[in-house]
């Protein structure tokens, strides 16, 4: 009898930490064990932004105070660039960073709003990135297998591994829609809404 009331207690515990009211430990544990696979990905590709400053800095002192441009920067710092904005979807998406008509959305309520998001991840949202993935796979390949190399660039770099971004991302993203989706059945069905307490999570 004491066993049995220390584990109702230990679930209660954890349903008021994660501030959700009514929602299930199970849901709560999926949502926030999804968002920390974006949340942590986002801060691994975060660093990224510094190869990317560094080898700008050096075209630019290189260029500018000794004459001497190089052939590679530009063209580093643009995959560098590619793979930072295609590998951060995801984080962005957990943290509810991509653009909506907020004038219209912000004024529905939780329940509505869970509706419309369900409604749009099941008939746009997944299908459309199952397409993508698909296609994004066959580009990056076929830029594997033949070393496809940026050939308008003096430096040719190979491409392959910014056009492999593609794919990976599309899985982050795939991957994270399985959460933005509970979420929106969620409000959907109880009209609370889980995203601000399941981004705690970052904390």
């Amino acid at each position: 009898m004491t066993q049995d009331t220390g584990e109702n207690s230990d679930q209660e515990n954890t349903a008021k930490a994660s501030n959700i009211p009514n929602a299930s430990v199970t849901l709560i544990k999926v949502i926030s064990f999804i968002d920390s696979i974006s949340i942590w990905s986002g801060k691994i590709v975060a660093f990224l932004i510094l190869p990317m400053v560094v080898s700008l800095m050096y075209e630019v002192i290189g260029r500018y105070f000794f004459n001497r441009p190089t052939i590679w920067a530009s063209d580093l710092s643009t995959i560098l660039y590619g793979a930072f904005f295609m590998l951060g979807a995801a984080y962005a998406l957990q943290r509810q960073q991509h653009i909506r008509t907020d004038f219209l959305y912000e004024k529905w309520s939780p329940r509505t709003k869970g509706m419309v998001d369900s409604f749009l991840y099941l008939a746009f949202y997944f299908p459309g990135l199952g397409i993508f993935m698909w296609v994004s796979w066959q580009y990056a390949w076929r830029s594997i297998i033949l070393q496809e190399r940026i050939v308008t660039s003096p430096w040719m770099p190979i491409i392959w591994p910014l056009k492999l971004t593609m794919p990976i991302a599309t899985i982050l993203l795939l991957i994270q829609g399985i959460s933005e989706l509970l979420k929106s059945l969620y409000a959907a069905y109880t009209g609370t809404d889980l995203h601000e307490d399941a981004g705690d999570v970052e904390t």
